[in-house]
């Protein structure tokens, strides 16, 4: 055997030492699977559509959308798999990760079959008001039938972490919290302009929040509402005076600028910056107030602040989206973000926070305006729709049988068909096949059906994802596309249309991969993406799956 020479010597050497510390590293190494953020902060835009990105980006600041999108992760193809497309089971289905089918929130207002009369996602006079006098704050999640991500949030840690939910609208503070918040706030306007909240929270208002509304710094809002830029740059939009808007009370005219002050009486007071840029701007100064005396994301343990940019819906619904009024709002609420941020890199610090922002539902253009660039749009006239059915049930079995009509769903009164010893599959039958032939009316579908076919594409899948056994009608109907029961002026949602369900999906900071799909992402992925991140099981009901291009391995 001939002896080791002094380089082969050195090169066993190197590899044993190099071999040696490859094993030590792979034997010690282990995963971290435990939450990259001390903070997750869940923002839903109201009534945002997904071009409102590409739209108006050249004249978004780098600070604010684009900072989101250029850091972190896009989804461009994200969509509601459900109808109807509302607010109340849009943030339901954000934060349950499913959908009306489970979580049972399958309107705004729906009607309840038990006590026969509508009821109010929210609703709950089981509480008391907090920090205000009337009924705005008798409020509750107990109709909603599922948990949250907040809540399982909250369960993991043993309640240690923290939730915080905000929004100007009522439903899009309770429903985000889930059933074990520490705390949801919302807004009511009128002669003060206060943040309330309910007895099912606490008892009374935090000291900081009392002091909050005893500041009255909302009062810098009332002043007129001008364009932010020059009147020549609103070139993504229509002219300001146009028949395809809504005035508000006391305007000839909606058109810039917006006389705040002047409008103030006749519209609800602080009421009004509902539905101004400024009702966003006064929800960013809250929930900043909220990140700094609640000390969220300062431990080891995630906190949660669940945030509802709300004012884009009142001033989609009242100038469509295709107006001057949407615009300027767009650009406003990106300075929002931006400020949001900054206080976050600030207080939370850069990348120790995840953030994502999405949307509730989108909106359709004005159907008078779609009409008049010769795209097929048009109005249904629901009383008279509703007059029809009627008609057609009381001819066909000789009986008043029909006990609602609400969110393009038709209710029998069961008893009364049990009385006439109808069969109850016929009664459904016969209307379904009554406005399948109706002219304003694409789509008809009985329960019965719903419950029996497994529907796996197209709008019956849609809307079998959007009915609950235990709470939808015996009928559901669609409008042709393009088609709406609305005012002649604004912008609506509801349907199962692709220009109600296509709204972003944007994802940023710790935890997040940078980057874009256009694959199809629906809502219901969203809370087992960010259960994914915060190594927390899946809320009880969910259905969707995680996202793992959003995710760093």
């Amino acid at each position: 055997m001939r002896p080791m020479n002094r380089f082969n010597s050195a090169a066993l050497y190197l590899f044993l030492l190099v071999s040696s510390t490859v094993l030590a590293q792979t034997s010690n190494a282990s995963p971290e699977i435990k939450a990259p953020t001390k903070l997750v902060v869940g923002i839903v835009v109201d009534q945002m559509r997904y071009d409102y990105l590409t739209r108006f980006w050249d004249q978004y600041s780098d600070r604010g959308f684009k900072r989101l999108v250029s850091e972190g992760f896009i989804a461009k193809n994200n969509h509601f798999n459900y109808a109807p497309t509302s607010t109340g089971p849009g943030h339901a289905s954000v934060y349950t990760g499913t959908t009306p089918a489970t979580h049972g929130i399958i309107g705004n207002d729906f009607f309840d079959l038990a006590s026969g009369s509508m009821v109010y996602c929210a609703g709950d006079d089981q509480y008391a008001s907090v920090g205000v006098s009337g009924r705005e704050g008798q409020m509750s999640p107990h109709r909603l039938l599922t948990n949250t991500v907040t809540d399982q949030l909250r369960i993991h840690y043993k309640n240690k972490a923290k939730v915080i939910s905000i929004s100007v609208k009522d439903r899009g503070a309770v429903l985000p919290g889930g059933h074990t918040a520490n705390a949801a706030y919302w807004f009511v306007g009128g002669a003060q302009g206060l943040w309330v909240t309910s007895s099912y929270y606490m008892p009374e208002l935090p000291a900081w929040v009392a002091d909050f509304n005893a500041k009255q710094s909302i009062a810098q809002y009332k002043k007129p509402w001008e364009l932010m830029l020059k009147e020549k740059e609103y070139t993504q939009s229509v002219a300001d005076d146009n028949p395809y808007e809504g005035a508000f009370k006391g305007e000839e005219k909606p058109v810039f600028p917006h006389d705040l002050p002047a409008l103030w009486e006749q519209n609800g007071g602080f009421g009004i910056l509902r539905a101004t840029p400024y009702g966003n701007s006064m929800l960013t100064d809250f929930a900043l107030e909220a990140l700094k005396q609640e000390s969220l994301g300062q431990d080891k343990v995630p906190d949660f602040l669940a945030i509802s940019y709300s004012s884009t819906d009142y001033v989609g619904h009242q100038f469509g989206v295709d107006s001057r009024e949407i615009q300027d709002t767009y650009l406003r609420l990106d300075l929002e973000i931006a400020r949001l941020l900054k206080s976050l890199d600030k207080q939370v610090g850069v990348g120790q926070y995840t953030l994502f922002l999405t949307a509730d539902h989108a909106a359709i253009p004005v159907p008078a305006y779609l009409k008049d660039q010769k795209i097929p749009a048009g109005y249904v006239d629901a009383s008279a729709l509703k007059k029809e059915i009627n008609q057609f049930v009381q001819a066909r079995f000789g009986a008043d049988l029909v006990a609602n009509i609400s969110n393009n769903q038709v209710f029998f009164n069961r008893q009364a068909i049990r009385d006439l010893g109808l069969d109850l599959d016929e009664v459904q039958g016969a209307l379904a096949d009554y406005l399948q032939d109706h002219t304003d009316v694409a789509h008809a579908y009985t329960a019965r059906t719903l419950k029996s076919t497994e529907f796996v594409s197209g709008i019956p899948a849609i809307l079998q994802m959007g009915y609950h056994k235990d709470r939808s009608g015996d009928v559901l109907f669609v409008y042709k596309p393009g088609y709406i029961s609305y005012s002649k002026t604004g912008s609506t949602h509801g349907s199962p249309e692709v220009y109600d369900t296509h709204t972003p999906l944007l994802m940023f900071g710790a935890g997040i991969q940078p980057g874009a799909t256009a694959e199809r992402t629906e809502i219901s992925d969203i809370a087992p993406t960010i259960s994914v991140l915060l190594g927390i099981a899946f809320p009880n009901g969910s259905i969707g799956q995680p996202i793992s291009k959003a995710l760093k391995p």
